[in-house]
């Protein structure tokens, strides 16, 4: 964390903060959580003091419009004065329209880069950063400031005797604040970059505290004041755990805290279950899920959390009808933060002073977004070899072996979700990042080019329907019309990508949920800066707070029920498939199933080992709430079936689906089996024959044959011994021979 601090003229009052009004209920309790939950330092009456400076006026953040920020000249077009923000990220090919920095087209001190904040403003600093590169090494190291009402006349910042040169920054990553010894108040502020490295290239954000309303009508639409009554602060882990407690004990009989596991450092990654009965499944109840922090400097979506673990607690206390609808109705399970390490790396730099990777990885260094199974490349390689699903399922495809080792470069936090999964029969759920403006969905991983064949899930419908939801709900995430927060708008209007479109990446976590359970998992990208100031907050959870609630209610839409056998006992692990979707979903322990899908009549079968299959149509509707399709499968002979096959060398038995017309080969080989049934017929008739006229008396002419009778459509003798034989069956004859002797005797006695 770089700081430059210069003298200042005198001494500044420095006046305690105000208590935030949320703190009466859900601040922290004696002196751990004294003087935590306070007021911006723009609330009203709030004096700045030493080393506090005012929040971001918005650019990083993109609250401040392209058209806002201007500059002397460019070098060239991706280069320009809109591509100067704090953190902005070029694209992978640094030649394009979107570089990572505004430079100027030479390199004089005359240049500048403005922003107008179309408001008074109180201006308390400035943080600048270098050029992101990985070809130069671009960065401003000192700059002069300067301040106007009007953008004409302008008034440099100066310490009474001369203009104030201010130190930049010494490398261009990391974020460096400089902070004005006395605030000035303006509208309009520019930069003028005196000594550099490299390339004159910088990108910056602007400190300050507004004083007057916006002049912008657009911009005015998009000043949300909150009336939840919630904590609105980031927290540290001790403040996180704490803050859990006081929900837990405000809500005792509807919430649960537990923990998956621990971190690389051992800190406990402590998760929170809002359900009517805490602590148990109930059957035909689906289970969902809300993770944030995989990047620890992905702050967010763990705030967010937080706060809406306040806000179940707090209406479903004062009888809100669609909260107490969702708890009575799902169990809900909220992680904020699955990254603890990196959260604790990240918050030591703060708000801004971050650069973007700073906590982004775990203590090891692994990506825990990025560090599960690959089981993507496992099915199209089965699918290639035509494996798929006789050899290889098309839903829970196993971890592999390598993976599961104990020497495998496996996080240990990747280690505790992966229990976690296999132990809660997830139906739905969402993990929160940063940095972007959009809902990502499977496929994660890029797929090999194959002709007929794209990156889409089978559930590609229903997968952006699930986007949809949650990007349409929120008040921002569709105004692409500013574009996106590093490049153009990849979603084309619409807030929501395939993530193997926008940004690849191999062994992700929505792939692996999506492909070895039952859980369709989303990737939620809440904003372009990853850190916000806590004075956002409030903003960013009216932003968000329709989404999450809608979200979680699609959990609730599509197909659920029960499979039991005749005895009404559950069948677990049963396969349920539906017409039309290549991807199958199995029953929980306690039988019952949950199948997101989206409006229209569906064909399904359910499966299991042991039973006959059973066929249903079920008709999922528009409205929310899943349609009940049970199924009682009963017993099958394929057990018997098994033995009998055993007992003949385990050769198959081939099934014909009924209605498939036949293959030729299949037909030959049905036409060679007819054959030799033939053949086997031919020759029991014939040692049938053979054996009658053995046992038939000398031929002694015409008049003396036997009388013969018609029985059972052979010509059998009357003679005992003869008609015996004929009788007998093939497998009878040798024994029947061996007895002739005796039979004869006890004919002629009689």
């Amino acid at each position: 964390r770089h700081r430059t601090q210069n003298p200042r003229p005198g001494p500044s009052p420095a006046a305690p903060y105000p208590e935030s009004p949320a703190g009466a209920r859900w601040g922290m309790r004696g002196s751990e959580g004294a003087g935590l939950a306070r007021a911006s330092p723009c609330h009203a009456g709030a004096a700045l003091p030493a080393l506090q400076s005012a929040p971001p006026i918005g650019m990083e953040s993109h609250r401040i419009e392209d058209d806002q920020i201007l500059a002397s000249s460019m070098l060239r077009h991706g280069l320009g004065a809109q591509r100067g923000r704090l953190n902005m990220q070029a694209g992978s090919n640094e030649d394009d329209f979107f570089d990572g920095a505004w430079c100027a087209e030479d390199d004089t001190r005359a240049h500048w880069i403005e922003v107008d904040t179309r408001r008074t403003t109180k201006f308390t600093g400035v943080i600048t950063q270098g050029r992101d590169s990985q070809i130069h090494d671009d960065f401003v190291t000192a700059f002069y400031v300067g301040f106007s009402n009007d953008s004409q006349n302008w008034v440099m910042y100066s310490n009474g005797y001369e203009e104030m040169l201010f130190h930049g920054n010494v490398d261009k990553d990391t974020p460096v604040l400089t902070e004005f010894p006395e605030p000035v108040v303006a509208r309009f502020i520019r930069m003028y970059p005196q000594i550099w490295n490299g390339s004159l290239c910088m990108r910056l954000e602007v400190l300050g505290c507004p004083l007057s309303t916006v002049s912008s009508y657009y911009s005015q639409q998009n000043e949300v004041t909150s009336t939840d009554n919630l904590d609105f602060r980031h927290h540290s882990y001790k403040d996180m755990r704490q803050l859990m407690k006081v929900v837990n004990e405000e809500c005792p009989s509807i919430t649960r805290i537990y923990n998956i596991g621990k971190s690389s450092r051992g800190l406990k990654i402590y998760a929170m279950e809002i359900s009517d009965k805490p602590g148990e499944h109930e059957l035909g109840e689906p289970e969902f899920r809300y993770t944030a922090g995989l990047h620890g400097n992905e702050v967010l979506g763990r705030e967010l959390l937080l706060l809406l673990m306040q806000f179940l607690c707090k209406e479903y206390q004062d009888g809100n009808p669609r909260v107490r609808s969702l708890v009575t109705e799902t169990r809900i399970h909220l992680v904020p933060s699955l990254n603890p390490d990196g959260y604790e790396i990240a918050s030591q730099a703060g708000s801004e002073l971050g650069n973007w990777a700073l906590g982004h990885w775990n203590e090891e260094g692994y990506d825990i977004f990025e560090n599960f199974p690959d089981l993507a490349s496992v099915l199209w390689a089965a699918e290639e070899r035509k494996w798929v699903p006789h050899r290889v399922p098309n839903h829970h495809i196993p971890i592999p072996e390598h993976y599961l080792a104990e020497d495998a470069h496996v996080a240990v936090e990747v280690r505790a979700i992966l229990a976690w999964m296999e132990k809660t029969p997830f139906v739905l759920g969402a993990n929160f990042h940063g940095g972007e403006k959009l809902v990502s969905y499977p496929y994660d991983m890029a797929r090999p080019p194959r002709e007929g064949e794209g990156e889409a899930t089978p559930d590609h419908a229903i997968f952006r329907w699930l986007a949809i939801s949650y990007a349409s709900a929120h008040l921002t995430m569709t105004e692409t019309f500013r574009g996106g927060c590093h490049t153009q708008d990849m979603t084309n209007g619409m807030g929501i990508i395939s993530g193997a479109k926008w940004h690849p990446r191999v062994g992700s976590l929505n792939d692996f949920s999506y492909l070895h359970t039952n859980c369709l998992e989303l990737s939620v990208y809440l904003g372009c800066d990853k850190f916000p100031h806590a004075s956002e907050l409030q903003q960013e959870w009216e932003n968000n707070k329709e989404s999450l609630l809608t979200f979680m209610e699609q959990v609730h839409r599509g197909i659920k029920g029960v499979v039991t056998d005749q005895q009404g006992d559950p069948i677990a692990n049963a396969t349920i498939i539906v017409g039309g979707i290549n991807h199958n979903m199995k029953t929980a322990s306690s039988g019952d199933y949950w199948r997101i899908l989206n409006p229209g009549e569906y064909r399904v079968v359910a499966r299991a080992e042991g039973y006959n299959p059973s066929v249903k149509t079920c008709t999922v509707l528009y409205d929310i709430g899943a349609t009940q399709c049970n199924f009682i499968l009963s017993r099958s002979n394929w057990k018997r079936i098994r033995e009998i096959m055993a007992m003949n060398g385990n050769r198959p038995i081939r099934r014909i689906p009924p209605g498939r017309p036949m293959t030729p080969q299949e037909r030959m080989r049905l036409r060679q089996r007819m054959r030799q049934r033939m053949r086997l017929r031919q020759q029991m008739r014939q040692r049938m024959l053979n054996a009658t006229t053995t046992g038939a008396p000398p031929h002694t002419g015409p008049h003396h044959l036997p009388p013969l009778r018609l029985q059972q459509h052979h010509l059998c003798p009357l003679e005992p011994a003869a008609a015996h034989r004929c009788h007998l069956g093939d497998r009878d004859l040798h024994r029947a021979g061996d007895r002739d002797g005796a039979g004869d005797g006890a004919g002629d006695g009689g």
